[in-house]
C-alpha cells in the first residue's frame, strides 16, 4: 500500500520521535514528561468537567442559569426605571427653578478656574508664596522672624 520512500519516512520518523532510553547511560537521568500546571489545577477541572456537562445536556456555553439571568433583568429594570424618574424630576421643575440652576452652575464654573490654576503650579512657587506671607506678617508684627 505504501511507497518505499513512504515507508522509510515512516521508519525515520518513527526513530526521531522515540529515542531508545535502553541505549542511553545508565547514570543519566531519563527525561519525565512535564505536567501542564493548567491542567492540574482542581478549578480548571472542575470548569472542564462543568463544560462536557452542559454539552452532554445541550446547553450552549453562554447560556446562564435561570436565577443570574432573572437577577441581570431585575436589575436592568431597575437602572432603567431611576433614568426615567431623573428625567421626570427634572422636566417637572418649573421654569423658574431651572433658570436658578442654570444660573448657579454658571457661578460655579466661574469660581472653579482659578482654584484650578493654582492647584496646578508647581510646589516651590507655593512654598514661596507662602514663605513670603510669613515674611511680611512678621515684619508687621515689628519683629523679622525668618524660619
Amino acid at each position: 500500500m505504501y511507497s518505499e520512500i513512504q515507508r522509510e519516512r515512516a521508519d525515520i520518523g518513527g526513530l526521531m520521535a522515540r529515542p531508545e532510553y535502553r541505549e542511553w547511560n545508565p547514570e543519566l537521568i531519563k527525561p519525565k514528561k512535564l505536567l501542564n500546571p493548567v491542567k492540574a489545577s482542581r478549578s480548571h477541572q472542575e470548569l472542564h468537567r462543568e463544560l462536557l456537562m452542559n454539552h452532554r445536556r445541550g446547553l450552549g456555553v453562554d447560556s446562564k442559569p435561570e436565577l443570574q439571568r432573572v437577577l441581570e433583568h431585575r436589575r436592568r429594570n431597575q437602572i432603567i426605571k431611576k433614568k426615567k424618574e431623573e428625567l421626570e424630576a427634572k422636566r417637572l421643575q418649573c421654569p423658574f427653578e431651572q433658570e436658578l440652576l442654570r444660573r448657579q452652575q454658571r457661578l460655579s464654573q466661574l469660581e472653579k478656574p482659578p482654584e484650578k490654576e493654582e492647584d496646578h503650579a508647581p510646589e516651590f512657587i507655593k512654598v514661596r508664596e507662602n514663605l513670603r506671607r510669613i515674611a511680611t506678617l512678621s515684619r508687621t508684627s515689628g519683629k523679622l522672624m525668618l524660619f
